[in-house]
């Protein structure tokens, strides 16, 4: 029997998402519960498994097709013992046609193949991820392989502004750049609308402050071998997320919400610390949970996950929910001061520049060299007046620049 594997509703009212990649190819088989796709929503990216074992027969969407929630994925042939294990499912006999969406592309038989249809480079599934990953129109980059054929080397020449000339080119032929337009999709339109949002429903005011971090360093250069004996990175982030935590305890406007129209503020009890990320798929903001009950340890260990979820395009969507303040780390790419937008509906935002070793003078007027770290708050000046957020950035300064005195506030 051929089956039907209808797209899921996969929550919160998403109605559509775009086909990223398929992980198995029509006519090879596949296991109950192994990936066959990735589709990526306005939120994240998520993995979609067989519900048989059996082989695919048709892919109904193709690479960067916006699939719909509700119309067919994909055809999955199986046996009648494996099909009679899930009565419930649609079931459409071997020797029949079955019925196409009708807002679905052409399906393999009734067109070109995905690879060589007219409009499409010529190109393997590795290339086309990699041409995703780089942001690169494959369409606009020549092929120096057999018949056009895009190649790995082409994609990295061309980023480079160097491509080979087409086979299928004159020598003669010259290249003329033409702009190109293409769709906002998934979490690119999703970021876009939000900051749009945030930005102009939230007046926003920006405070910037320098720390010195070289006691808060040598720290972490202390405690660095022991998390690592547990596979664990240590940056500067813990500490970051620790002292954000007992200051809010302080000034916990800075951990709040307010209402559409101004009328109410909500005092947050957790403190759920986000953390933006610049993943392949745009910039997501995952948080970590209840930073005011965890240990250094703990937020090591979950900073970790979420990093190395965001690099693989992983991140579940809990994790971006719920979040009360965030933290930009903008430093670990350059810059000094930036003016971050909040993440609404929170009330405020910090931006961390790069570190820079510096001179400053010491209490004995003696010029040292210091470890100086640039920060930027956003906050809602709705509910945060510059006074308040003076005051708290001074409490957090002092936390960061003398570690040790966050042990006096730990509960």
């Amino acid at each position: 029997m051929k089956i039907d594997f209808i797209l899921p509703d996969i929550g919160e009212g998403i109605v559509e998402c775009e086909l990223v990649e398929w992980h198995i190819q029509e006519g090879e088989a596949v296991a109950e519960d192994q990936p066959v796709a990735d589709v990526m929503t306005d939120k994240a990216l998520v993995e979609i498994t067989a519900m048989h074992t059996g082989t695919i027969t048709r892919h109904y969407w193709n690479k960067g097709d916006v699939a719909k929630v509700g119309k067919p994925l994909f055809q999955i042939e199986v046996s009648a013992e494996e099909a009679a294990k899930h009565p419930e499912v649609t079931q459409t006999p071997v020797d029949a046609e079955p019925t196409k969406p009708l807002d679905s592309p052409p399906t393999p038989e009734a067109s070109v193949s995905n690879e060589t249809r007219p409009g499409k480079a010529l190109a393997s599934p590795a290339v086309r991820r990699m041409a995703r990953e780089l942001e690169l129109d494959l369409s606009q980059v020549p092929g120096s392989g057999k018949e056009g054929r895009v190649l790995k080397e082409d994609l990295l020449a061309w980023q480079q502004g160097d491509a080979p000339q087409s086979a299928a080119s004159s020598p003669a032929a010259t290249s003329v750049a033409v702009d190109r337009t293409e769709p906002l999709r998934g979490v690119k339109v999703a970021m876009a609308r939000q900051m749009q949002d945030a930005y102009s429903s939230i007046p926003h005011f920006t405070y910037a402050e320098e720390l010195d971090i070289t006691e808060l360093e040598a720290l972490r250069q202390q405690l660095k071998p022991e998390f690592e004996k547990d596979g664990l990175r240590l940056s500067l982030m813990p500490f970051m997320m620790k002292a954000i935590a007992l200051a809010v305890q302080q000034y916990p406007v800075l951990n709040s919400r307010v209402n559409a129209d101004c009328s109410e503020i909500t005092y947050l009890s957790d403190v759920n610390i986000g953390m933006a990320a610049d993943t392949p798929m745009g910039l997501l903001v995952p948080n970590v949970k209840q930073v005011q009950h965890q240990s250094l340890k703990e937020l090591a260990t979950e900073i970790n996950r979420l990093t190395d979820a965001a690099r693989l395009s992983k991140l579940p969507p809990d994790s971006m929910k719920g979040g009360s303040i965030s933290i930009s780390n903008i430093g670990v790419i350059g810059g000094t001061v930036a003016t971050p937008i909040i993440n609404k509906p929170e009330v405020a935002i910090v931006a961390l520049g790069r570190i820079q070793q510096l001179p400053r003078f010491n209490s004995k007027g003696e010029v040292e060299a210091r470890q100086i770290l640039n920060v930027s708050w956003s906050g809602d000046h709705r509910v945060i007046d510059g006074a308040t957020m003076a005051r708290f950035c001074n409490l957090w300064k002092s936390y960061l620049e003398h570690p040790g005195k966050m042990l006096v506030d730990l509960r």
